[in-house]
């Protein structure tokens, strides 16, 4: 997904998952929405966890220089708004690098 400057996007998430993600992967939800902002994000369909909707991977740098991967899903509710909802966040794998390294 590349942020476009004529949309507006917000961000939300359930807040008992972003308590246990924080718990187990060590990463938090705010931290996560920001790899968004890195030119270089690499987003692609969650295709083995998108039975009842379409879930999106994305990979990118965060605020703290780490490169992380976050499930979430994208809503458009009007046609200058996206509604962004996190799922899931936690650090990039090696393999999940090597993907986002090589998508430059």
């Amino acid at each position: 997904m590349d942020f476009n400057d004529d949309l507006i996007y917000e961000f939300n998430w359930d807040v008992k998952k972003a308590r246990s993600n924080l718990a187990k992967h060590k990463v938090s939800f705010d931290e996560g929405k920001t790899i968004f902002k890195d030119p270089l994000l690499v987003t692609f369909p969650d295709v083995f966890h998108s039975d009842q909707e379409e879930r999106l991977i994305s990979i990118g740098m965060s605020k703290n220089e780490r490169l992380l991967l976050i499930v979430h899903i994208e809503k458009m509710e009007t046609e200058n708004f996206v509604l962004i909802r996190i799922i899931s966040c936690r650090k990039a794998t090696l393999a999940e690098r090597k993907i986002y390294e090589e998508s430059k």
